[in-house]
C-alpha cells in the first residue's frame, strides 16, 4: 500500500496532530501515530482540552483533593503536554529543534492584555519545564508585542490565529524583534524557534457565506488556499531579507508557517483539501486525526505551493471586486476565533467545577 503521508513528508511538509488528551497518552495512541503516521508534534487549544477534560474518569485521580479551578486546570493541561513532549524527545532532537514539539495556549481571555500574556507564557514554560514546548499566543493587537517580548526571553513561540497578510507580516515582524532582543541579551538564537498558524478552512467559510450572498458560487472554495499561498510569499520575502540574514548568522531560526484549520468544514469540498492543496517545503500541517486518517487512505500530494503567490493575489483579488470585504472577514475571524476559544476555556472551567465540587 502506498505510503501517502510519507509522500507528504518527503515533500517538506512536517506532519502534527491537532489533539491531545490523556487517553491518547495513556492508550499509547499518540505513540502509535509518531510510529505509524509520521506524526512529528502536536497542537492543543482550549476548544481541544475542553474536550479531553470531559472524560474526567483520565483525570480523576491527579485532580483528586484540589479545590481550586485555574490550579487544577494548569495542573492537568501542563501534564498532559509534558508527557507528550516527552514522547517527541527524539525527533526534536533530530530534527534539530523544527519538529516533536507540543504546544499549549495561553488563557485566550488574555488575547487582549499584553504583559498578562507574556507572564503567563512565562509560566506555563517553567512549568512545562520542556525545550520542545511551544506557547501558543494569539495574533492579537495586543498579542502582537508580546510575541516580541516573549520571544526575546527566548521562549519558542506557535503563533495562533492568523487570518489575513498584514498581521501575518507584523506577526514575522514580531519574531525578528523577538531576536534581536534575545541576541542583545546573549541568549542563544538556534535554541529559539517559532512557527506561524495560518488558518484555512475558517476562511472559506465565511467568505464562501458572503459569495453565496452575492451569488457568486463560482468562486467559493478558493479563498483559503488563495490566502496561504499569499501568506508563503510573505514568509519568502521576510525570510529572505537581509534582516534576518543577520540573525541567521547568529543561528537564528525562521518562525516556519503552520496551516491550521486544516479539516475541511463544508461536505461538498474533498476532506483532504487542506493538505493536497498545501504542500511546500518547511512547511507544518497541524490535522484533525479524521484529517491525518482520511489523507493516509486516499490522499493525493497536489502541485508545490512555491511560487504561486500572484496566483492567490489574483483570487484575492477577484473575491474582492466580488463585493468581499475582505478585511471585515478577516476581523471577523480573529474576533470569533479569540470568543469561541473563550467560551471553550468557560466550559472546561466548568467542567472541572463540576469534577471537584460536584
Amino acid at each position: 500500500m502506498t505510503d501517502r503521508l510519507k509522500s507528504l513528508t518527503d515533500a517538506g511538509v512536517s506532519i502534527w496532530l491537532d489533539d491531545l488528551s490523556r487517553g491518547r497518552l495513556t492508550s499509547g495512541n499518540l505513540a502509535e501515530l509518531i510510529a505509524t503516521k509520521h506524526v512529528v508534534g502536536v497542537t492543543t487549544n482550549p476548544t481541544i482540552f475542553a474536550k479531553a477534560l470531559s472524560d474526567g474518569e483520565d483525570y480523576a485521580d491527579q485532580l483528586k483533593g484540589l479545590t481550586d479551578v485555574d490550579e487544577a486546570i494548569r495542573l492537568a493541561t501542563t501534564t498532559d503536554v509534558r508527557d507528550a513532549a516527552d514522547l517527541f524527545r527524539d525527533i526534536h532532537r533530530n530534527s534539530n529543534g523544527f519538529d516533536g514539539r507540543v504546544s499549549i495556549e495561553v488563557a485566550p481571555d488574555l488575547a487582549h492584555d499584553t504583559q498578562a500574556t507574556v507572564e503567563q507564557a512565562q509560566d506555563l514554560y517553567d512549568t512545562v519545564g520542556r525545550e520542545n514546548l511551544l506557547v501558543k499566543i494569539p495574533a492579537t493587537k495586543a498579542g502582537v508585542p508580546a510575541i516580541a517580548e516573549t520571544i526575546g526571553r527566548g521562549i519558542s513561540v506557535n503563533v495562533t490565529l492568523i487570518f489575513d497578510e498584514a498581521r501575518y507580516r507584523e506577526v514575522m515582524d514580531a519574531y525578528l524583534t523577538g531576536l534581536e532582543t534575545a541576541d542583545a541579551a546573549g541568549r542563544d538564537l538556534s535554541k529559539i524557534h517559532s512557527v506561524a498558524s495560518f488558518f484555512i478552512s475558517r476562511v472559506d467559510s465565511e467568505i464562501d457565506r458572503r459569495l453565496e450572498e452575492l451569488g457568486r458560487d463560482d468562486l467559493k472554495g478558493r479563498a483559503g488556499i488563495a490566502n496561504a499561498q499569499v501568506a508563503l510569499g510573505a514568509y519568502d520575502e521576510v525570510f529572505g531579507s537581509e534582516r534576518f540574514a543577520k540573525l541567521k548568522a547568529k543561528g537564528a531560526n525562521p518562525q516556519r508557517p503552520l496551516w491550521a484549520s486544516t479539516g475541511t468544514k463544508d461536505p461538498a469540498y474533498p476532506d483532504t483539501l487542506y493538505v493536497s492543496e498545501l504542500v511546500a517545503r518547511g512547511v507544518v500541517n497541524t490535522m484533525p486525526e479524521k484529517t491525518l486518517e482520511a489523507f493516509a487512505d486516499h490522499g493525493e500530494l497536489g502541485r508545490p505551493m512555491e511560487g504561486t503567490e500572484a496566483e492567490g493575489r489574483q483570487v484575492l483579488q477577484q473575491i474582492a471586486d466580488a463585493g468581499v470585504d475582505l478585511a471585515d472577514v478577516f476581523k471577523v475571524l480573529e474576533d470569533e476565533g479569540v470568543e469561541k476559544f473563550i467560551v471553550s476555556w468557560n466550559e472546561l472551567k466548568e467542567t472541572v467545577r463540576v469534577a471537584l465540587h460536584g
